[in-house]
């Protein structure tokens, strides 16, 4: 059965009640699994301090569930957050005497607008979660694949091992795979998901890879595994940016930006600036190449900017 993989938001540690803890750093992942059916919760650490986390946390999931003790900035970026990266399925828990009437105008026309409104009980949310897994449809498995790096370290006796998720398509045992955005090739030696060893994952498996032919050192969180001839690279993009309905800071030539993709988060600069200023023709430039299929949206962001660091989407290509 496929993987659901989901932002906990809102209330640090929350996903504690809910799961077992696994691997942590600047995101802490926690693990449900009932027989076949396996969720992966991955929770973001020194958020609101460091935006990136939160967005890691969202880039991956494919549902959110956002617990609520009040209403402050911090709620608001987290629901524009979730809004940008598309998870359009989720969870809201409210604490502290807070009523749904209170938060409808904050989450109207977002992806949270749809979310389902439950009870403060991780044995309810625990059960819920597992049951939405097992009715998450298994990708097709004749699609090549690609996996985001997250965490990579050598271990002794085996060698070189990532952790990531199955952003497209299926990776299998043996694959060589690119690794991009360098020029350098790696063997998939092992595949396991859930501690499981198996032949092949598919998009949304959280997976740990043992790899051939390249170290640790010449890895970076971000990094894709790819067998797919689709998947481009590149550090210049233009297009028509989508701002937030909230975002008040005028988009200038200059600003300096940062771009978010999987597991990306890349320093760039705005070139230049023209058209509607709600809905700006953009050029950016980015001090690293991003790895992306076209056509996928990317998430901008201007760190200095205050309580609201989320500026809009991009598309690729």
């Amino acid at each position: 059965m496929p993987n659901l993989n989901v932002a906990m938001l809102g209330t640090p540690d929350y996903a504690k009640n809910v799961g077992k803890k696994g691997t942590t750093s600047d995101i802490t992942f926690y693990n449900l699994k009932k027989g076949e059916d396996t969720v992966t919760m991955i929770e973001p650490l020194r958020y609101p301090e460091r935006l990136p986390p939160l967005f890691y946390s969202a880039s991956m999931a494919d549902s959110a569930v956002l617990v609520v003790d009040a209403i402050t900035p911090e709620f608001g970026e987290t629901v524009v957050m979730l809004d940008c990266a598309g998870v359009k399925n989720g969870y809201v828990i409210l604490r502290n005497y807070l009523d749904k009437s209170q938060i409808d105008p904050l989450i109207k026309g977002t992806v949270i607008e749809n979310y389902t409104f439950m009870e403060d009980d991780p044995n309810v949310l625990r059960e819920r979660l597992l049951d939405d897994a097992s009715k998450k449809p298994r990708e097709e498995k004749n699609i090549p694949g690609g996996v985001s790096v997250d965490h990579h370290f050598n271990v002794k006796g085996i060698g070189t091992v990532v952790l990531g998720g199955v952003e497209f398509g299926t990776i299998n045992k043996h694959d060589m795979m690119k690794v991009l955005p360098t020029e350098k090739t790696a063997q998939v030696r092992s595949i396991q998901r859930h501690d499981t060893d198996c032949d092949d994952a598919t998009e949304g498996d959280r997976v740990g890879l043992a790899l051939k032919n390249i170290t640790s050192e010449e890895l970076d969180r971000g990094y894709v595994l790819t067998t797919s001839p689709s998947v481009k690279i590149s550090d210049n993009f233009s297009g028509k940016l989508k701002i937030v309905k909230y975002w008040q800071t005028p988009v200038t030539e200059g600003m300096v930006i940062h771009l978010g993709h999987w597991m990306q988060f890349v320093s760039g600069k705005v070139e230049s600036v023209s058209g509607d200023p709600k809905n700006p023709d953009i050029v950016i430039s980015v001090e690293k190449e991003i790895v992306f299929l076209p056509g996928d949206n990317s998430v901008v962001f201007h760190l200095d900017a205050g309580k609201l660091r989320v500026v809009g989407t991009i598309p690729l290509n």
